[in-house]
C-alpha cells in the first residue's frame, strides 16, 4: 500500500471517529443528559461536527483523493464513496455546518417542551431557523430541479423529488381505496386488548427477550429509553437502540423495539473489514428503513411469529392476554385505523403519513409554505389524506423529532423503505422456502444470515438500487408491497382485495 493511501485512510478514519464522538453526545442528550446541559451540549456537538467537516473537506484530503490509486476492490469502493461525499461536503461551508449543529442542539429540547405543552409558537422560531439553514445548505450543494433534491440526496443517494412524487402518486392511487375498504372491515373493539395497563418492566423484559432471539447482539449493543425511538451507531461493535414504553398500550414499546432492532441488526451485520471507514454504514436510509420495517411488519405482525410468541405474551401479561386467541390477536395487531400519530400507524396508513410530511417539507424548502402556517397546513393535509384532523399540535405537527434535528429530506425514505422491504421479503421467501416454519420455531438464524449476505455486509459498497436489482431482479417499485398487503390483509379480514396484476 502506498504511503499516500495509508495517509488518506488515516485521515478518513479520524473523520469517522469525530462524527462517531458527536453521535455519542447526541445519544446521551436523548437518553441521560440533565436538562441543564442543553446549551453546552449544542456547542460541544457543533465543535466536533465542524472539526470533522473541516478535516474531511481540507485541501490535504482533497489532494490525496485526487492522486491515490486503489490497491484492492475495497480501496476502489472507499475512494469512490469518499470522492462522492467530498464533492458534496466541500460545497457546504464549515460555518454552516456549525450553525446547523448549534441550531439543532437547541431545537431538540425546545421541541420536546413544545410538544409536551402543545405550544407550537414556542418551537416556531427554531423551525424557522432550521428551514432557513436547510435552504442555505441546498443552495450550497446545488440542484437541478428542486432545492429539496439536494436534501433528499443526503439520505437516499441519486433519488429526486420528482421520482419520489411519481412513486408516491402511483402508490396513493392504489392505497386510498385499500384503506377505505379495510378501515371499514376492522374491529375497533377488538383492538382494545392492546391497551393497558401493561407494567413497563414486563414490557421491557418481553421486548428484550425477543431482541435477543432474533439475533441482536447485546455484547455489541444496548437498548435504552428516549422520548422518540431511534438507533445510532458509534461502530459496528457499538450500536445503540432506544424505545419509548407506554404503560397503557402494548404496541408502541414492543414494535418500536423491534423496528429499531432491524436498524441495529443492519449495522451489526456490516462487514468488519469496513470498520472505521466511510463504508461502515447503511447504503441509504431507504434501505435501512427496509430492514426495520421488515422485522417490524413482515415478521413481527405475522402469524408464524405470534404462534411462537403469543404463549409467552400470555405468561408475561396473564390479566390481559390469557384468554386471547391468535386470530383476533392478529386482527388487532394489524387493524387498519386512521390515526393522527405516525409511529402508531398501521402498515397501510403509515405511507399516507409519510406522503403528508414529504409534501410539507417540499413546500417549506421550495418556499410555498411559511413556517407560521405549518399547523394549519398539516391539519388540512391530514384531513385530505386520512380523513382525520388532529385535535392538537402535539398530535399533529409537533409529534415527530425529525425537524428539530435538522434532517429535512429524511421522511420520504420511510415509505421508500416500506416498498423495498416487500421486494426483499419476496426474494427472501423464495430463497428460504421454509421461512414460516423457521419463524414459528424461533429459528431466526437462516433469515438473518440471508439478510447479512444480501444486504448488511455490503455497507456502502453497493447502492440501494444495486442491492435491489441483485437480490430481487428489479429496481424500486410498489408492486411487491401492494401484492403483499392485499394477500395479508385480505386473508386476515376476509375481504377481496384483488388489484391489478403485478
Amino acid at each position: 500500500m502506498s504511503e499516500a493511501l495509508t495517509d488518506l485512510k488515516t485521515r478518513l478514519s479520524t473523520v469517522r471517529d469525530l462524527t462517531s464522538s458527536a453521535a455519542v453526545l447526541d445519544w446521551d442528550q436523548e437518553t441521560y443528559m440533565p436538562e441543564g446541559g442543553t446549551e453546552a451540549r449544542a456547542r460541544q456537538s457543533a465543535t466536533l461536527q465542524r472539526l470533522a467537516h473541516e478535516m474531511f473537506t481540507s485541501d490535504e484530503t482533497a489532494g490525496l483523493l485526487e492522486t491515490v490509486e486503489p490497491v484492492t476492490d475495497l480501496d476502489a469502493d472507499l475512494l469512490r464513496v469518499a470522492r462522492r461525499d467530498l464533492d458534496r461536503e466541500r460545497r457546504i461551508p464549515s460555518g454552516l455546518v456549525a450553525e446547523l449543529a448549534l441550531a439543532t442542539g437547541r431545537a431538540r429540547d425546545a421541541w420536546r417542551h413544545a410538544r409536551d405543552a402543545d405550544d407550537y409558537p414556542a418551537f416556531e422560531p427554531h423551525l424557522a431557523r432550521i428551514v432557513d439553514l436547510c435552504i442555505r445548505k441546498a443552495e450550497a450543494v446545488g440542484f437541478r430541479d428542486s432545492p429539496y433534491d439536494a436534501l433528499v440526496d443526503e439520505y437516499e443517494p441519486d433519488m429526486t423529488t420528482a421520482r419520489i412524487a411519481e412513486v408516491f402518486g402511483e402508490l396513493k392511487t392504489e392505497l386510498v381505496p385499500l384503506v377505505e375498504t379495510l378501515a371499514g372491515a376492522s374491529d375497533p373493539a377488538g383492538a382494545a386488548m392492546l391497551h393497558g395497563p401493561f407494567p413497563p418492566g414486563a414490557q421491557w423484559d418481553f421486548g428484550m427477550q425477543v431482541l435477543k432471539d432474533i439475533g441482536f447482539d447485546f455484547e455489541r449493543g444496548r437498548q435504552d429509553r428516549s422520548a422518540h425511538p431511534f438507533t445510532t451507531t458509534f461502530s459496528i461493535s457499538d450500536v445503540r437502540l432506544t424505545t419509548r414504553i407506554h404503560p397503557d398500550h402494548f404496541s408502541p414499546g414492543f414494535f418500536g423495539s423491534l423496528h429499531e432492532a432491524g436498524h441495529g441488526l443492519y449495522e451489526q451485520g456490516v462487514d468488519p473489514d469496513l470498520e472505521g471507514t466511510l463504508l461502515a454504514d447503511g447504503t441509504s436510509l431507504g434501505m435501512h428503513e427496509s430492514q426495520s420495517r421488515l422485522w417490524e411488519n413482515q415478521v413481527g405482525r405475522s402469524r408464524p411469529f405470534w404462534e411462537r410468541y403469543l404463549p409467552r405474551l400470555r405468561t408475561a401479561f396473564p390479566d390481559r392476554f390469557a384468554p386471547v386467541e391468535i386470530d383476533p390477536f392478529l386482527r388487532a395487531l394489524n387493524q387498519v385505523r386512521r390515526s393522527p400519530i405516525r409511529i402508531e400507524a398501521d402498515e397501510l396508513t403509515y405511507n399516507l403519513h409519510i406522503m403528508v410530511r414529504f409534501e410539507m417539507e417540499r413546500d417549506l424548502i421550495e418556499g410555498r409554505l411559511a413556517v407560521r402556517d405549518v399547523p394549519r397546513a398539516w391539519n388540512d393535509r391530514m384531513e385530505e389524506a386520512l380523513g382525520i384532523r388532529p385535535e392538537s399540535d402535539a398530535e399533529g405537527c409537533l409529534q415527530d423529532i425529525h425537524w428539530s434535528t435538522g434532517i429535512l429530506g429524511y421522511f420520504p425514505t420511510y415509505a421508500l423503505g416500506n416498498l423495498m422491504s416487500a421486494q426483499i421479503w419476496r426474494a427472501l421467501r423464495c430463497d428460504v422456502p421454509d421461512l414460516d416454519d423457521r419463524i414459528r420455531q424461533g429459528e431466526f438464524g437462516p433469515m438473518l444470515d440471508w439478510l447479512r449476505t444480501q444486504v448488511h455486509r455490503h455497507g456502502r459498497r453497493r447502492s440501494a438500487d444495486r442491492i435491489l436489482r441483485d437480490t430481487t431482479g428489479h429496481g424500486l417499485g410498489s408492486g411487491d408491497w401492494l401484492a403483499y398487503v392485499r394477500t395479508k390483509y385480505g386473508g386476515l379480514f376476509g375481504v377481496n382485495l384483488d388489484g391489478p396484476a403485478t
